[in-house]
């Protein structure tokens, strides 16, 4: 009897141990600024390998305070949670077995064939799209990435999409249209997604240009633009992460025909910025590389710096809908920032106001992943000018050039 109340024990106070096993993680900030709701990661080895958790088994995150705070498990076995760190100071965190809360789905996208194959993102602060093989079907040029603009934290973008796209809201229009015209109208615009209805629209242009930060190779200063994905595959869909895979169509670059380019976009929680990889097969020697922000007619304000590594610019002022801000942030050295007009038979061909390009030149080098952010702000929606904008730019590249450092224990 003594012997089996000594082995209820023993497996009581195993599990009790197990139980409460726990890993520590100190995030330190080196850089003189504040980082706030910024998002650090932790291999899920290191956190299997020290928890030994089962097949059932799931985790907490908590705060200094114990409190639960979202995490998402991504694609490439890593647990991303958000941190507050002020500047030159560090924050713990635990990670332990429990039972997580549910926390409201933040960033997200998907592809939406309905409209073309767009595959179209967001998070609390911004919203992308980019296009896909149907829209290139049709002969539209439509090379950069496009920006909604939005100012509400929940997701919009499905449900505007949705509206747009109803087909009964359609065909009322058309019925209205032969007996009701003024009527017709404003159901129109009530249902289309380039109008504001309280929380953000799509009203930036992209056309045939690198719209809002995509990259280009810059062969003898002509750039050969990329054209619509073919594939697409999301890897991450939220609640604080969303990732893409884009792969391209081949490419002819320097006479190879068969260049084919990959991306992989992810956007957080809580910034204006995507983070993208982006890589090419068959090249082989270093070329110049372009990352792109469309200039429209009517703005010459931007910002760059080689030596900080950004460019930002400040679209023109729509009179209803306010002004979009675009940005680029490279964590890895530029050799030139410049501004690059249309000129010769590319000038003619140019729609919707475009004037050029603002422009970062880097070198990529074969078999490499050039990686880099890109990212908008909006005047009805946390920056009140392009200065709020600028800076904004130009302290995420500092923050780009000095990570949070993650220790676990």
């Amino acid at each position: 009897m003594k012997k089996i109340l000594f082995l209820l024990f023993a497996s009581c106070m195993a599990i009790s141990c197990s139980g409460s096993k726990s890993i520590s993680v100190k995030v330190s900030n080196t850089s003189s600024l504040d980082r706030a709701k910024e998002m650090v990661e932790v291999s899920m080895n290191d956190i299997n390998a020290k928890l030994s958790l089962s097949k059932t088994d799931q985790v907490v995150v908590l705060d200094k305070y114990n409190q639960q705070l979202p995490y998402q498990v991504t694609y490439d076995g890593n647990l991303v949670f958000p941190t507050t760190v002020k500047a030159n100071s560090s924050e713990d965190y635990t990670i332990k077995i429990g039972s997580p809360n549910t926390f409201n789905t933040i960033t997200c996208g998907k592809q939406y064939p309905e409209r073309l194959d767009d595959v179209a993102w967001e998070n609390d602060r911004i919203a992308f799209r980019t296009y896909g093989p149907a829209l290139q079907a049709t002969g539209e040029k439509a090379f950069g990435f496009d920006i909604w603009v939005k100012r509400c934290e929940q997701p919009v973008v499905e449900a505007r999409y949705a509206k747009e796209l109803d087909k009964n809201t359609v065909e009322k229009i058309k019925s209205l249209e032969k007996t009701d015209p003024a009527a017709a109208k404003a159901l129109r615009e009530a249902s289309t997604y380039h109008v504001d209805h309280g929380n953000g629209l799509d009203f930036y242009k992209v056309g045939p240009t690198l719209g809002a930060g995509t990259s280009a190779f810059l062969i003898d200063s002509t750039l050969v633009y990329p054209y619509c994905y073919a594939k697409q595959e999301v890897l991450d869909n939220g609640p604080l992460r969303f990732t893409v895979k884009l792969t391209y169509n081949p490419i002819t670059i320097k006479g190879d025909s068969s260049v084919v380019e990959t991306r992989i976009i992810s956007l957080d929680a809580g910034s204006q910025m995507n983070k993208i990889a982006v890589s090419y097969s068959k090249i082989k020697e270093i070329l110049p590389l372009a990352t792109g922000i469309v200039i429209h007619k009517g703005s010459n304000d931007y910002a760059m710096s080689a030596s900080k590594g950004y460019i930002a610019y400040a679209d023109p002022k729509d009179p209803v809908n306010g002004q979009i801000y675009v940005g680029a942030v490279f964590p890895a050295n530029v050799k030139e920032t410049k501004v690059q007009l249309f000129k010769g038979a590319e000038a003619t061909k140019i729609k919707d106001g475009a004037n050029g390009h603002v422009m970062a030149i880097s070198d990529y080098e074969a078999g490499s992943e050039f990686i880099y952010y890109f990212g908008a702000g909006w005047s009805k929606w946390g920056f009140k000018s392009s200065a709020d904008w600028f800076k904004y730019v130009d302290e995420f590249a500092q923050k780009a050039r000095s990570p949070l450092s993650v220790t676990i224990k």
